[in-house]
């Protein structure tokens, strides 16, 4: 699907939507070319990563990477919580539950003052607990291990401006942040390295790296919103917070299937095989990065659109085929170059995963399918596929501990859940209609959690009745809809 119109006639006749900014779009438009576009700069992101793990496994002393990389898997598990509120928080930007322009903008100040004293106090507690949390990561770098408590704060600080700048339509300002943040990493990174700081300042180039790319962020939201005015909206950091238990579970869902596998092929196989694995699964997962790309436009197009009462599945479609045409070119190219390019990338010591490539590339271009879904009916405010993806994250690593302790037999039987799950989601996906909401008023009532109201609503004219006419001064008590904060 490109860029055209393919809507049924109510959608085309639909008036442009507004964003947080007051801008409008007229919708549908351009829609690709943004989703590429972001697709691309998550693609980004991933090379300059890849370059990340490359260079610290030749730096590090032996086990050093392993450090570094036990550090950054407990940054990524306390990173969940800002991922599910980067979600939140462009659903709730989308549609304009936290208000527009200066007001905006002191919700957004508001943010970011908590999230410092948080990082502040974090800070503190790392410091009083460094042994014990260098003993519980499993590192000898205490100090490092101290740092992932305000890293963590940190992180929250940069998804919640990315969430509104995603809910603002900012999609390109958002794009080059990704791998902004990526260099910023691996710059500092290495440098702090070769001033002889070791793992301690590996690891600290990422929360360097993140408090410049949230800074920089600071400045484009300032100029996108413009100065602080007024009271912030009524829907506070703790309220999206507890909206946002859906996004939290279905985060942290996708999370495991993403990396349970690797933990559990270590138990399955010798220490060399599981090398050659984790290697294999890391090239197997590049199309799930073009997925998060995907859902960075899909998320805040989907509620925007959901909330006027429009079908969004079109645009999910548009997604998937996206995803769809990626994953088979890159499963083509492990199935016919798997060898060379597991030699170039990672030594000739890993290719020993070469035939498991192309099956890992199938059953992670299913989960990126699933990946996108998940996005979108959380967008759409859905909760109940919760079971299925729960259901999913069960039934994977159930079937990696009864499978044969061959690579090859791993990753092929790996494909069956995985592709069950995505089929499982569609068939939800395929169903879920939007539902329109009350658009939020500027005192937090109607569509963000205000009380009922009677809506003034013309006398009803009954059929027959030629002499009887509509009396302007009635009013008949019509339910509200429900807010678009809540989740079935």
């Amino acid at each position: 699907m490109g860029p055209s119109d393919l809507r049924s006639p109510v959608a085309q006749a639909t008036p442009p939507v507004l964003t947080a900014g007051g801008a409008s779009s007229p919708p549908g438009r351009g829609d690709t070319a943004r989703s590429v576009g972001m697709a691309a700069a998550a693609m980004a992101q991933n090379v300059v990563a890849l370059a990340f793990t490359v260079a610290f496994a030749h730096l590090l002393h032996k086990g050093g990477y392993s450090s570094l990389s036990a550090l950054i898997a407990a940054l990524l598990i306390l990173s969940l919580p800002g991922i599910a509120l980067q979600v939140a928080a462009a659903r709730a930007t989308a549609l304009g539950h936290l208000g527009e322009g200066a007001r905006l903008a002191a919700t957004v100040r508001g943010w970011m003052q908590r999230a410092a004293l948080a990082a502040a106090v974090a800070a503190v507690l790392g410091a009083a607990l460094h042994g014990p949390l260098a003993g519980l990561i499993g590192v000898h770098e205490a100090w490092a291990a101290a740092a992932v408590l305000p890293s963590a704060c940190i992180w929250l600080a940069l998804s919640l401006e990315r969430g509104v700048l995603q809910g603002i339509g900012a999609y390109a300002q958002v794009g080059l942040s990704l791998p902004l943040e990526a260099a910023g990493r691996l710059v500092f990174g290495v440098g702090l390295v070769g001033l002889g700081g070791g793992i301690d300042g590996a690891f600290a180039g990422t929360p360097i790296s993140q408090v410049l790319t949230a800074v920089i962020l600071a400045v484009v939201l300032r100029r996108r919103l413009g100065p602080a005015g007024g009271a912030s909206s009524a829907l506070a950091l703790r309220a999206l917070a507890t909206r946002a238990w859906a996004p939290v579970i279905g985060v942290t869902l996708l999370a495991l299937l993403q990396n349970v596998d690797v933990i559990v092929v270590k138990h399955r196989v010798g220490a060399t095989e599981a090398d050659a694995y984790s290697a294999a699964a890391v090239a197997g997962k590049a199309v799930m990065w073009l997925a998060v790309g995907l859902a960075l436009f899909l998320v805040p197009e989907t509620a925007r659109r959901g909330g006027a009462g429009r079908d969004a599945r079109p645009l999910l479609l548009r997604m998937l085929v996206i995803a769809a045409a990626a994953a088979v070119a890159m499963v083509a190219v492990y199935s016919l170059a798997g060898h060379l390019l597991l030699s170039v990338v990672f030594g000739a010591r890993l290719t020993g995963s070469d035939t498991a490539l192309p099956w890992l590339g199938i059953a992670f271009s299913a989960l990126a399918g699933s990946y996108l879904i998940v996005q979108f009916l959380l967008a759409l405010g859905r909760a109940r596929f919760l079971v299925v993806l729960a259901a999913g994250s069960v039934a994977v690593p159930a079937v990696l501990l009864i499978a044969p302790a061959r690579l090859i037999s791993l990753a092929e039987l790996l494909c069956i859940p995985m592709l069950l799950l995505l089929a499982g989601l569609a068939l939800i996906a395929a169903r879920a209609r939007a539902r329109p909401v009350v658009p939020a008023r500027p005192d937090g009532g109607a569509g963000a959690g205000g009380p009922p109201e009677a809506v003034a609503a013309p006398a009803p004219v009954r059929r027959g009745d030629a002499t009887r006419r509509r009396q302007p001064g009635r009013t008949l008590a019509v339910p509200r809809r429900r807010p678009s904060g809540s989740v079935d």
